[in-house]
């Protein structure tokens, strides 16, 4: 299946910040998307525990303020706001580190609706390595999924191994990482050490060494 890979890179609007939690230093990954569906439908897609394995991953757990929930093979973590339909944080537990993610829904009118995610982590040795791109690509390639879904509700999931390993799959991460290696450079960080991290998030997603790195 063919995709326009840039009309889709294109969508996304990112930002980096620093900012302070519990008088620690944390940066902010920030994306942000609209999409053509009520604001009432893309809630549903982002909390319903039925479709979100249609374009994310199966989840179980307590699906409510303060229960605990759990993404097969990946994070898992407590609900800690939601209001419907346009307000969730959860906390991120994942490798025995604990970061926190927020998403905002807001309505656009004419069946239009934007998404805005904000996934707040600690500076560490992996932040200093991969930079912005080690989150943003991942929740990128999801927000790709979801356009994916809220287009065709009934189609099958994309293969995100297969569509990853593909030209399309390739050319879609390199951009993302690119983009994010850009987003980390108007938020302050000096070019080389941001090109350097986008390149190892390149390596890293692909599995192919990026000159430089």
């Amino acid at each position: 299946m063919n995709f326009d890979i840039e009309r889709h890179l294109g969508a996304v609007e990112r930002s980096v910040s620093s900012l302070e939690r519990e008088g620690k230093p944390v940066r902010s990954v920030t994306l942000a998307r609209s999409y053509d569906t009520t604001v009432d439908d893309l809630w549903d897609a982002v909390t319903n525990a039925e479709r979100l394995p249609r374009w994310f991953l199966p989840i179980n757990g307590e699906l409510e303020l303060g229960g605990r929930y759990q993404l097969e093979g990946n994070a898992g973590g407590v609900i800690t706001a939601c209001e419907p339909p346009s307000y969730l944080a959860i906390t991120w537990e994942f490798g025995g580190d604990v970061s926190w993610v927020e998403i905002r829904l807001a309505d656009e009118g004419s069946e239009r609706a934007r998404l805005t995610l904000n996934h707040i982590q600690h500076v560490s040795e992996h932040w200093d390595t991969y930079g912005p791109g080690a989150v943003g690509v991942g929740w990128e390639l999801g927000l790709f999924g979801l356009a994916l879904h809220l287009a065709q509700p009934d189609a099958a999931k994309l293969d995100e191994a297969v569509f990853s390993a593909s030209p399309q799959g390739k050319a879609f991460t390199v951009g993302s990482s690119d983009a994010w290696g850009r987003a980390s450079i108007a938020s302050g960080t000096d070019t080389s050490t941001a090109r350097a991290a986008a390149r190892r998030t390149t390596a890293f997603y692909t599995g192919e060494t990026q000159e430089g790195v």
